[in-house]
């Protein structure tokens, strides 16, 4: 049984002064008011002993159906992109109901440890029997109680490149999903590419759904794709339900393009996606020195008023070896890749890992205000630099008035026993 929280007291909120009392009814914020001086809790009270208290942390990109799959049925070697989906490849014949269901949990159970409380995951339906997004959709119904997910159908190998591949899409559609993919760069030609991006923004609009595109992921600064993403968002004036993933040959094109572009973009309105990360390991491979690292242009975008927000795209697979499902780690990576360290960046960075993703998901009654749900984390430091700074685990995660998550603070000073 989880412990009922009715008020979450001590607590700082970025942008506000002093310390707060957050109170809790049926599930969601009841009143936010200020407190004169620190408070001892009573029963029901979750004390935040004076560290910073935000919103639920949002995971906007992941491949829940490839997790925990690194090595399997070899590792990949080269680092590249084009590797890991060989090897996926290789893998996706083996994938059973159970095995999906089993690894996609476990992941699922490490990120709520870490305080995320909605998660997208894209799922490959280059498979004739859609065997992944059929136990995905299980495991949306059985984790409703500590995550909200929401499922990509993701043409891992092409819609136009792959037999079959608008009709897959269109049964997953049928089925449950709940966003449209699609991954324009690794079709086999420039037309079908962008013939693919037209097609799937199309399906979406015509379904309600959201949209999600792996969009030139890839060092290739002739990889346009962006641009017809955003035109048809802004034709069909559904920019704000599009995220762009990835992005990466955006860090390749010259300026004069990128200025042209970004008028675009602007008009769209779309989200985008950023997984430095993984992108860091993947991209460049093609390069001698100096090497590309693959990421978009973050600051460049939040300073022209569009929304970015972080991901972590793998957990230990055979894309990416590595993650641990801290956010906080992805975060402050993306901080040094972007050449984010400034303060004032710094003082914002949170709303990557919470407001940008929620945007991204196209969240309604996402936030700490009153009448909205009670989800929150409470980190482990009073302002998002200390926060950043020890990229610790939350000490504790609420979610509708419910206790998810406690832990006690993280202890690293140590006592050193020098002469």
């Amino acid at each position: 049984m989880k412990a009922t929280v009715n008020a979450i007291i001590n607590a700082r909120l970025q942008g506000l002064e002093g310390l707060h009392t957050l109170t809790l009814s049926e599930g969601k914020f009841a009143s936010i008011r200020s407190q004169p001086g620190a408070q001892q809790a009573i029963d029901g009270q979750l004390d935040a002993d004076g560290n910073l208290v935000c919103p639920a942390f949002v995971e906007p990109h992941i491949h829940l159906d490839a997790a925990l799959t690194a090595g399997e049925p070899r590792w990949n070697q080269s680092g590249t992109l084009f590797e890991g989906i060989e090897c996926w490849s290789e893998r996706k014949a083996s994938l059973s109901r159970d095995d999906v269901l089993h690894r996609a949990t476990q992941t699922l159970k490490l990120f709520a440890a870490h305080g995320i409380q909605y998660v997208r995951t894209h799922v490959d339906v280059t498979d004739p029997q859609l065997t992944a997004l059929k136990a995905m959709l299980e495991v949306r119904e059985q984790v409703a109680g500590f995550v909200d997910l929401q499922i990509v159908a993701f043409p891992q190998e092409g819609i136009w490149s792959f037999p079959n591949g608008r009709e897959l899409m269109e049964e997953a559609i049928r089925l449950g999903a709940d966003v449209v993919g699609g991954i324009p760069h690794f079709e086999f030609t420039r037309d079908y590419g962008a013939e693919s991006v037209r097609w799937l923004v199309e399906l979406a609009h015509r379904h309600d759904r959201l949209v999600d595109v792996h969009c030139d992921e890839i060092d290739d600064p002739e990889s346009r794709f962006l641009e017809v993403l955003a035109a048809e968002a802004l034709r069909l004036d559904y920019g704000s339900r599009v995220a762009a993933s990835h992005t990466c040959a955006m860090g390749s094109y010259n300026d004069a393009y990128c200025s042209r572009l970004f008028r675009l973009l602007k008009k769209a309105d779309l989200r985008f996606l950023s997984m430095p990360t993984e992108n860091l390991h993947l991209q460049g491979r093609f390069d001698s020195y100096p090497k590309r690292r693959g990421i978009t242009r973050v600051p460049e975008l939040l300073d022209a008023g569009l929304k970015v927000a972080f991901g972590q795209d793998s957990i230990r697979d055979p894309w990416y070896p590595m993650g641990n499902g801290n956010l906080l780690r992805t975060l402050d990576v993306g901080l040094h890749a972007c050449h984010m360290l400034g303060m004032n960046r710094i003082e914002q960075c949170l709303e990557m890992i919470t407001d940008n993703g929620a945007a991204a998901l196209n969240l309604d009654h996402y936030g700490i205000a009153q009448g909205r749900p009670a989800r929150c984390v409470v980190l482990q430091g009073q302002t998002p630099y200390e926060v950043l700074l020890g990229q610790s685990p939350v000490l504790a995660s609420v979610r509708d008035g419910k206790l998810l998550v406690e832990r006690a603070a993280d202890n690293r000073q140590a006592d050193l026993m020098l002469p």
